[in-house]
């Protein structure tokens, strides 16, 4: 820009570098969504503009179109923030290199990841937990390795799921009976979310969809297995994710129930600081199941490659860090124990002295803080204002959907009114988004992602439909997690200047509200485009609600992707916001090389 500002004399020096500061900065201001200095294709260069977005009389942002390249095929299941391909750059010590570690902007990929050879629509909701399309998850490897636990088998162009797994060789369905045997309380709406850690292919998470038990199914990525591309196929909720490091993505008092069968995560190293996670994480009185080692050993040990002695050492430190930590053994049968959460903060008067261990976290961090949050060797204590969220105090699914949870006190400007307010709404436009979008509420749509809501109205306002929704809440944004997982809803905290936590194809809708309006300054939003076009399955759509300033430029973009929207007028005709529905298609790769 300076070599086209001419310089007649010295007088003019002043005034034109002031000019030249207050334009940059307008531009900055106006255009930073779409336009950075190390972008390099055309489609981020933006017209100029002179008035401010804010102003409701400013022009739309126009940008040119231009389109976007295919990446090379070898990228069909790339995920960038736990891409193997950059793993040998990070530390072995407690998984670390598994963990997210998301490129700089200088190596982030600007083109369209293409669908497997012989790519085709998912099997619908709900023969999609039994089977999948083999071509869409192309991995022999894990048919190989598992097919003896009955994982999965290959069966001519399918993948079929018959509910097995390591400690479940009689089915999930008959796991989960004398699971809910020893827990009644998932009988009758006490419990509605869970977690799986571990989840292989998410097969108990698949089963306690029938049950009213909405599940996370936790797995990290890695070479071969794609547990968690497997789950999402299947349309059971996944995310990639392990605990290392770092804390889960989630609030804390967030879960009614943990789960690990046979995960293998070493539960008493490390100072127990992994179970300290799952304590953080777990509601008051909820519940943590386990099976495999330990765990029975007196019947087992043989098959873990042990000795009995050494089993009964390891169940009997387990059981010592799960008393320290104010867990109680609840009950236990065969090869399932289950510890209960203490639902008050009396137990947690020891862990004041000053030989307990763990100790007590101080309270220079956040309980809810979980966006590269290190992992600490302490106990969370939940807070002692928070007595109407524990397991015997919160409603019961499904009353506690509607219900105002107690937790949105903690929410600048939050209340009652403001929570029954966004309820209304979201039923008022989940309704005007049928009508434009016929799709949602039928088989065609089943994994679905809010990707910036509030107190998840939008999925409280699906929650009949055959469907289930991951609700997102900006690492920047109020902390309004702890509401949704309140209302029995699942969700994660996500910074969208990075990539999600997914693999590709792996969600059939996409909504969003004022995203582009709310987190342009921070990051270039062209990049939030080709991240939803990556996790977007072909054929999927996107509801991208936004203002009228920002609604052209995006499907100036959604264009270049292969995508064709159409604007459409809010439910109230308000000029100032649009509605663009949109739909990717489905195409095949032409093999050019990734640029």
């Amino acid at each position: 820009m300076e070599n086209r500002v001419s310089h007649p004399d010295k007088n003019s020096r002043v005034p034109m570098a002031m000019m030249f500061v207050v334009l940059c900065g307008l531009s900055f201001y106006l255009g930073g969504i779409f336009c950075s200095e190390k972008d390099k294709i055309e489609t981020t260069d933006v017209a100029e503009v002179v008035s401010s977005p804010r102003e409701s009389s400013v022009a739309p942002l126009q940008i040119k179109s231009a389109a976007f390249p295919e990446c090379s095929s070898d990228y069909q299941d790339y995920t960038p923030c736990t891409d193997p391909r950059r793993w040998k750059r990070y530390g072995n010590h407690r998984l670390t290199f598994m963990e997210r570690h998301c490129p700089p902007v200088f190596e982030r990929k600007e083109c369209l990841v293409p669908p497997p050879v012989g790519y085709k629509p998912p099997i619908t909701w709900p023969k999609s937990r039994d089977q999948c399309w083999y071509r869409n998850v192309p991995y022999d490897w894990i048919d190989k390795q598992k097919s003896n636990q009955h994982w999965l088998r290959k069966e001519g162009e399918k993948f079929l799921f018959p509910g097995g797994g390591t400690m479940f060789p009689r089915g999930v369905g008959a796991y989960v009976d004398l699971m809910q045997d020893l827990i009644p309380e998932m009988k009758d709406g006490t419990i509605r979310s869970a977690i799986d850690t571990g989840c292989g292919v998410a097969s108990w998470g698949g089963d306690l969809l029938d049950r009213g038990i909405l599940t996370v199914s936790l797995a990290p990525r890695d070479n071969h297995e794609a547990q968690v591309q497997f789950a999402l196929e299947r349309g059971i909720p996944a995310i990639l994710g392990i605990i290392s490091t770092q804390r889960l993505p989630f609030p804390s008092n967030a879960f009614d129930m943990a789960h690990c069968s046979r995960c293998l995560i070493p539960w008493t190293e490390f100072g127990g600081i992994y179970l300290l996670e799952v304590h953080r994480i777990l509601r008051p009185g909820g519940f943590w199941v386990l099976s495999g080692p330990p765990v029975n050993y007196e019947n087992r040990w043989r098959g873990w490659n042990t000795t009995v002695e050494e089993q009964k050492s390891d169940y009997e430190k387990l059981q010592e860090l799960l008393t320290s930590m104010c867990f109680k053994l609840y009950d236990k049968k065969d090869d399932i124990a289950v510890w209960q959460k203490a639902s008050d903060n009396s137990c947690y008067s020891k862990l004041t002295y000053p030989d307990a261990y763990p100790p007590k976290c101080d309270d220079s961090l956040e309980p809810d803080s979980a966006w590269y949050t290190p992992l600490r060797p302490c106990v969370v204590v939940p807070s002692p204002r928070i007595k109407k969220s524990a397991m015997e105090s919160i409603p019961k699914w499904p009353e506690r959907l509607h219900a105002t949870p107690e937790r949105i006190l903690d929410v600048h400007g939050g209340s009652a009114s403001a929570f029954k307010h966004d309820d209304s709404k979201w039923k008022i436009r989940a309704k005007h988004y049928k009508k434009l979008l016929p799709a949602l509420g039928s088989d065609k749509i089943r994994n679905v992602m809010d990707m910036n809501t509030v107190y998840g109205g939008f999925a409280a306002a699906l929650i009949d439909d055959p469907l289930w929704v991951m609700n997102v809440v900006s690492s920047y944004a109020a902390n309004t997690l702890p509401v949704v997982f309140d209302r029995g809803l699942i969700g994660t905290f996500h910074d969208w200047c990075e990539a999600f936590s997914t693999y590709p194809r792996t969600y059939d809708l996409l909504h969003l509200d004022g995203l582009f309006t709310a987190e342009s300054h921070r990051c270039d939003m062209k990049y939030v485009l080709l991240e939803m076009d990556r996790i977007l399955r072909p054929a999927g759509y996107a509801i991208i609600r936004e203002s009228s300033y920002f609604a052209d430029a995006i499907s100036t973009i959604a264009r270049g992707m292969r995508w064709s929207c159409r604007r459409e007028d809010t439910e109230y005709g308000a000029e100032k916001e649009k509605i663009l529905i949109c739909q990717k298609k489905l195409w095949h790769s032409s093999n050019q090389s990734s640029r």
